[in-house]
């Protein structure tokens, strides 16, 4: 058998010591599937004294993830460090520079810098490894970059986010309000002190960069891509997805158009009868429309110690075995530059919840807003409030109006609603979520 691989954590955190434990006990099996055995040989992280849960006294330690990176006693160096700054983004750079191969579950870092850092790999040969970066332990990476390699793909969504299906799920499920039910997930460990990266949907921004890259050949960039979060979500938008046949999932969508490639992420309805909308908790899911196949949906646990370690060792073992593909599916200069989605030319149905001035004249004015911008109305729903308590006559107030649009454009349904607020027949702002279909 060949000499093994021997290899380098940088961060020894949930996901490292996850690593280290991972392929400890699969030692005997990593061997037979690589064709050399694959040893863990050295260590760098904050703190050395930390119980891990795991034996780690025969490891080197290397106080330095600089030192370790460029260390003559490993032939690769995993990154498990995080952030899109140093000592992460020095740390794999210098493993790039010194020839060694390069495993990271570091999404934050490919966001700001993967294109750089493909292009360093590239030019030394070796591999640069994030299977883990995207969705945990979905294979999706090695899916798009390698599975579907002969196949034209015309869409990639999914939920890439935990701790926002996780929100959507308990507030559908239990009636929660968005703030109770983010204070739940905050005291579970799902959701940050500060939840702000999750819930404004930046953390899915991340991911569907990488994915659009493998897919389209763009060049990753989260700024190409439309972001809104899941702030305004209430439970009366839940409720209506429900009877209307729906649920709401905050999706990253990539999509081929006339208009070039369009990166989105926003809160969706997506039909119940569809792979994605099962998807329930903290569960990750990605779905792929290409020509001549059915549409393949991958789901699994975007997140957790051994979900990211079981990702971070399967690109471990391809490094053991010789395998190496361009990091982005193709040569890093062949990419493309992708520009903003205009969402104004997004064409897709739409949900429209308002608060309809109780008055004659308020629904044929809103009838007439919408035809003015040609859309038409697959379904409207009116819901009154029952009489007060002791029979007194109902009270005038706004009308919750619900209406369903066939497909048109944002720029349509956007101008419709502005001319609809500007006569004073609806109180407050419309709530606006896309429809994506199967």
């Amino acid at each position: 058998m060949a000499s093994p691989l021997k290899v380098g954590i940088a961060g020894l955190g949930t996901v490292g010591a996850s690593v280290v434990r991972l392929i400890s006990e699969q030692r005997q099996a990593l061997a037979l599937r690589c064709g050399r055995p694959v040893e863990v040989v050295a260590v760098s992280a904050r703190s050395r004294g930390k119980d891990r849960g795991i034996d780690m006294r025969k490891l080197r330690w290397v106080a330095d993830p600089l030192k370790l990176a460029t260390d003559p006693g490993i032939d690769a160096f995993v990154e498990l460090i995080g952030g899109e700054g140093n000592p992460a983004r020095a740390a794999v750079t210098a493993a790039l520079k010194a020839g060694k191969p390069v495993v990271t579950a570091n999404k934050a870092l490919l966001a700001r810098h993967g294109i750089e850092l493909a292009t360093l790999a590239e030019k030394r040969g070796v591999a640069l490894n994030f299977e883990a970066a995207a969705a945990g332990a979905i294979p999706i990476v090695k899916t798009l970059r390698e599975g579907l390699a002969g196949n034209s793909v015309q869409r990639v969504y999914g939920i890439l986010n935990g701790t926002c299906n996780y929100m959507l799920t308990r507030m559908e499920r239990e009636k929660l309000s968005f703030e109770e039910c983010l204070k739940e997930a905050q005291r579970l460990g799902y959701a940050e002190a500060d939840p702000s990266f999750d819930i404004e949907g930046h953390d899915t921004a991340q991911k569907l960069a990488i994915l659009a890259s493998l897919t389209f050949g763009v060049r990753v960039d989260p700024g190409a891509i439309y972001v809104e979060g899941i702030t305004s979500i209430t439970t009366a938008d839940l409720e209506a997805a429900d009877q209307l046949g729906y649920r709401i999932k905050l999706l990253g969508v990539a999509v081929k158009t006339e208009q070039g490639i369009e990166q989105r992420v926003h809160p969706t309805f997506v039909p119940k009868d569809s792979a994605i909308a099962q998807v329930m908790g903290v569960t990750n899911a990605v779905t792929v429309d290409a020509e001549g196949i059915a549409p393949i949906t991958l789901v699994g646990p975007g997140a957790g110690g051994m979900a990211t370690a079981s990702a971070v060792v399967a690109d471990i073992a391809d490094i053991a075995r010789g395998v190496r593909a361009a990091p982005f599916g193709r040569p890093q200069g062949k990419l493309i530059v992708s520009k903003k989605a205009p969402m104004q030319r997004h064409e897709g149905g739409y949900y429209i919840r308002m608060l309809a001035v109780d008055k004659p004249g308020t629904a044929a004015t809103i009838a007439k807003r919408l035809a003015q911008h040609n859309i038409s109305m697959e379904s409207i729903v009116q819901r009154h409030s029952g009489p007060p308590a002791g029979g007194a006559e109902k009270a005038s107030g706004p009308v919750p109006v619900i209406l369903i649009t066939y497909a048109t454009t944002e720029d349509a349904v956007r101008k419709a609603l502005a001319a609809v607020q500007r006569d004073r027949v609806i109180s407050g702002r419309p709530q606006l979520i896309r429809i994506e279909k199967n």
